[in-house]
């Protein structure tokens, strides 16, 4: 047998051991997405446009490249601001859920109709509260919160309930994702040592609460960025203020399923 043959066939025979012993598959080596050129297309909405020098999209989106062809889950994805990009980037063959809770609906209007009438068509809406994704178990390659996990100690005027339980929501992305998946948090930063219902009062969250649900939930943190800090925050204004609003100090947190 040629020695590209005894290569091959050893390649073969660790893949099956592993996966008869239950060893998760090896996460796929990423190709080269340009993120700066897909967020600089002239096409882009121009109220998208006129956000991305505070949001810093292709800078988050390195963070955690997202592929051609992947399966996402786009927690509370708001009007649309990523779904945009994201839908560029999986392309053709992949997919993008945008969720939103219906306690949202007052909150958000139209936007989402705007966004996705005609177009955008490989994105799948759901409306859904936090815990409860009609999604497929084991069928994402990312979830993302993107402003963020705070939401699930806030009860929307009007409603009669909050929108997740929070011991339920990060399990159930859990259960969503592929073995190596990733997980991608984004959420403003309260002070150290608040409780989590400060979610529902000034729409922020001690990080600590975030990193302590992924645990619970059976999450691995990979990787914390600063590239949202803002240290001339101090964590106390709510985040709708126009003081502070669009300029709030932002924790970034990425998390892997074993």
């Amino acid at each position: 047998m040629s020695s590209i043959l005894k290569s091959c066939a050893a390649a073969i025979a660790l893949a099956f051991a592993a996966a008869c012993a239950g060893t998760p598959a090896p996460v796929p080596e990423a190709v080269a997405v340009d993120y700066a050129a897909i967020v600089d297309t002239p096409d882009r909405p121009d109220a998208d446009i006129l956000s991305d020098h505070l949001r810093k999209p292709a800078e988050v989106l390195a963070l955690f490249s997202p592929q051609p062809g992947d399966t996402i889950l786009e927690i509370e994805a708001g009007g649309g601001y990523y779904t945009e990009l994201l839908s560029r980037i999986t392309g053709p063959a992949g997919k993008v859920y945008m969720q939103n809770p219906a306690g949202f609906d007052a909150f958000l209007g139209d936007a989402v109709k705007k966004r996705l009438e005609g177009r955008l068509t490989n994105v799948t809406y759901l409306k859904s509260n936090f815990d409860a994704f009609a999604v497929p178990d084991a069928s994402i390659d990312v979830a993302t919160w993107f402003q963020g996990p705070h939401e699930i100690w806030y009860t929307p005027e009007g409603a009669t309930e909050a929108l997740g339980n929070p011991d339920k929501s990060f399990k159930d992305i859990a259960r969503a994702l592929k073995s190596g998946g990733q997980f991608v948090v984004i959420d403003h930063v309260a002070p150290a040592g608040s409780p989590p219902t400060t979610g529902g009062d000034t729409h922020r969250i001690d990080p600590a609460h975030i990193l302590a649900m992924a645990d619970a939930a059976g999450l691995i943190l990979e990787t914390e960025s600063a590239l949202l800090h803002n240290p001339a925050d101090d964590g106390l204004t709510n985040v709708f203020d126009p003081a502070i609003r669009g300029r709030t100090n932002q924790a970034i947190l990425i998390f892997r399923k074993p």
